[in-house]
């Protein structure tokens, strides 16, 4: 019961500060000045006799923000992206009443940049911050230009360098294998039909030198010629006794014809010459090797019979082998045809390698964007050996004029099928026999690189590269920095080579580039990605692309045929959505500028 008796006595001291309370109200609304003019000693207000008419209230306007031409009555989605639309700002509510307009030529962007910019000032409608003040020029006197003070440079750690010409070199770096020379790959084939009875060079690999036996062979058509050959000597040692001429002319002709047909079934001249010693045929004929090198195709067996024309053999010379190379596309332009390469193999370890550039293929792979480059390369030691993996190198140096400067080859005549073959007057190749080229007609400086003009170069940090232009920033004065377009050259190193847009002792800015642009962007200034003079494309007087209800993208096997018009749809249960507010989303589309396909009668 103790608990009860507590709550009881807090209810009754409750209720006696709420009668309290209502007492000191009801007082105080007696004795208090209502207002009203009939009561005594209190002045009464001057009201006017009406009110004033308050302005109509302004309807609300939704808009998409990355297409403020969009505007619409409600809330929804943007015809063109399908983002959300948010509310936009009345421009009357940005200024006091009575107050300037917006002065013309203002612009006021958002610092994240979620709008484009606006002429009124205000808060950004998709982030809220306050719009900033921008000049139409970029803030600088000029629509590229830009002032920074000496405390933001700091900040942004904007550092310069001066455009310079100087001769750069690039180190081309290249991966590849070692290959046959095949201008040295020569096969042994069956001049005749016969029976292989004796392979001297039994297996692949064997090393071979010029002349050696290789292949001992039965034919009996070779012994018929041979019968031939040695008759036609007989009947010559006859009639020479005899004083007609005219035979013996016949005669001769005979045995020469014989010995043309043995050397024409693969018999040397020395083995006809022992034909005719030994005065009888031969049973079998030795085949022997053209040349020196490696048997790298072995394609018979003893006891086989083959065909004239049946390949037996086939030899390389790996005296001197091909090195081919694969060149990305973006380094084709300081490769030249005769430039001394480098590589080095895992094979041989601690040992470099040298040769000449003698081929580029003209036509590049399009599985590995890369173009082969062969180089020949001398092999006395045999070390090199077909399929290696090497890597290569080329160092080279570009003049202005875009020539590579090599001082072995400044004013020479080279082959053009031996780039080992160079000489200082004109003249003919000491190998093919064809006639010299200069060394300039190849890509090469003519005069002496020493006297060779440089090129302009800027470090690689400066441009800002977006795919279609290069834009670098040029501090034309003490802080001000003004965007200017380049046409670059090819990259050596850590520097790009400039061949046009810039002069020589301008600096420009190398790190905070890119901070600079984006100062810019926020002044709505012509920067990297917004050029002057190019619109970005809008979907205005465009056709259809977007659902009208959802703004997904439109599926063309989902329309709707209203008032003579198609209009498409990304799904179904859109066509439902629109047959409920038909007019509410034609509008829409009409605000995009939308140009919708008449219906088929």
């Amino acid at each position: 019961m103790k608990p009860l008796a507590v709550v009881l006595k807090w209810i009754a001291l409750l209720g006696g500060t709420l009668a309290l309370l209502a007492g000191t109200f009801l007082l105080g609304y007696c004795t208090g000045d209502r207002g009203d003019a009939t009561t005594g000693g209190h002045a009464s207000v001057s009201m006017p006799d009406r009110a004033p008419a308050a302005a109509p209230p302004r309807a609300p306007v939704w808009t998409c923000s990355m297409h403020p031409q969009i505007r619409q009555p409600e809330p929804g989605q943007c015809p063109i992206c399908g983002m959300a639309l948010v509310l936009a700002r009345d421009p009357a509510a940005t200024k006091p009443e009575g107050g300037p307009m917006p002065e013309p030529g203002k612009k006021y962007a958002c610092a994240m940049l979620c709008v484009p910019p606006r002429d009124e000032p205000g808060k950004c409608p998709v982030c809220g911050m306050e719009l900033v003040e921008v000049g139409g020029n970029g803030g600088a006197g000029g629509e590229r230009r830009i002032a920074i003070s000496e405390t933001a440079r700091r900040l942004a750690e904007i550092q310069t360098a001066p455009v310079e010409r100087k001769f750069v070199a690039a180190d081309i770096r290249m991966v590849g294998k070692v290959d046959f020379d095949e201008t040295t790959k020569r096969t042994i084939s069956a001049w005749v039909p016969g029976r292989l009875d004796r392979l001297f060079a039994d297996y692949t690999g064997v090393r071979v030198q010029a002349g050696d036996e290789m292949v001992r062979l039965f034919s009996p058509e070779l012994i018929s010629a041979q019968e031939a050959l040695l008759q036609a000597l007989g009947s010559m040692a006859e009639v020479e006794r005899s004083g007609l001429a005219t035979i013996r002319e016949t005669t001769r002709s005979t045995v020469a014809a014989a010995r043309a047909r043995l050397r024409n079934l693969g018999l040397a001249a020395e083995q006809v010459a022992d034909l005719e010693r030994a005065g009888h045929p031969s049973d079998h004929v030795i085949l022997r090797a053209p040349i020196s090198g490696v048997v790298v195709h072995k394609n018979v067996k003893e006891g086989m019979y083959v065909q004239t024309g049946t390949p037996l053999y086939t030899i390389a010379d790996l005296s001197i082998v091909w090195v081919k190379l694969d060149a990305y596309e973006s380094d084709l332009a300081w490769i030249r045809y005769g430039q001394e390469v480098t590589f080095t193999t895992e094979a041989v370890a601690g040992r470099a390698f040298t040769g000449r550039i003698a081929f580029i293929d003209p036509v590049l792979d399009d599985r590995t964007r890369t173009v082969k480059v062969r180089a020949n390369v001398p092999n006395p030691d045999g070390l090199l050996k077909p399929d290696m993996f090497v890597r290569g190198r080329v160092q080279s140096r570009i003049a202005a004029d875009g020539k590579v400067m090599d001082a072995a080859l400044a004013g020479k005549w080279i082959s053009p099928r031996h780039p080992e073959i160079v000489k200082d007057e004109p003249g003919m190749c000491d190998k093919c026999g064809i006639a010299l080229v200069r060394a300039e007609d190849l890509g090469y400086v003519a005069v002496d690189p020493d006297r060779a003009r440089p090129p302009l170069v800027i470090p690689d940090s400066a441009p800002l590269i977006t795919g279609k232009r290069a834009v670098v920033y040029v501090e034309v004065e003490a802080g001000v920095f003004e965007g200017r377009e380049v046409v670059l050259g090819p990259r050596a190193g850590d520097q790009y080579l400039v061949l046009a847009g810039l002069a020589e002792g301008e600096r420009v800015a190398v790190n905070g580039a890119f901070k600079i642009d984006s100062a810019v962007q926020i002044r709505a200034g012509p920067s990297m990605m917004n050029p002057p003079g190019e619109e970005k494309p809008t979907a205005a007087g465009g056709p259809q692309t977007h659902c009208p209800v959802m703004g997904g993208a439109i599926v063309r096997d989902v329309f709707l045929d209203h008032e003579g018009k198609r209009i498409y749809f990304c799904c179904p249960p859109c066509i439902d959505k629109f047959k409920a507010a038909p007019e509410k989303y034609l509008a829409a589309l009409r605000a995009a500028g939308v140009v919708l396909e008449d219906a088929p009668r």
